[in-house]
């Protein structure tokens, strides 16, 4: 039982369909990701079937159905950074990670999220681990980046 979902619930009793985007939003900020056992409860409490809330939910790139891992890596998909070769970085850290991107790896350290832009075009290609900035990866320095946030544990 999550206490969290409960009382964020208990707000929205007696509510509709057009509170589930804003319910929705609340519930991953307090637990970093939309749980099932989240989503079936947002469906009884609203009176709608869990596969629309799914669908929703799907629909809309902000919300996860996985926890973060303990270093979310975020890589620019931005037009500079695709144009100086974020996809080959992307593929690499898919490939060093055993993960794609949207999932964490079992051991919960690293999670993936391709992002439309950081805003940090001067740096591209860019990915943020955590708030700390990587500029001009290239494929070849993938391994020696996650090498080091390994080497944290």
């Amino acid at each position: 039982m999550n206490t969290a979902i409960d009382s964020i619930l208990a707000k929205y009793d007696n509510s509709g369909r057009d509170s589930l985007i804003a319910l929705l939003q609340e519930i991953q900020e307090a637990d970093g990701y939309l749980s099932e056992e989240a989503i079936v409860k947002t469906g009884k409490t609203l009176n709608i079937p869990t596969s629309k809330i799914y669908g929703v939910a799907t629909f809309y790139n902000q919300f996860r159905f996985e926890p973060e891992g303990k270093y979310h890596i975020q890589v620019c998909r931005g037009t500079a950074c695709h144009v100086l070769g974020s996809l080959t970085v992307l593929q690499e850290l898919e490939k060093e990670l055993k993960i794609k991107a949207g999932q964490t790896t079992r051991d919960g350290l690293f999670s993936i999220e391709v992002v439309a832009c950081i805003g940090a075009c001067g740096l591209a290609p860019v990915i943020n681990v955590n708030g700390m900035f990587h500029a001009n990866v290239k494929a070849d320095s993938i391994g020696q980046i996650v090498e080091t946030y390994r080497n944290k544990e």
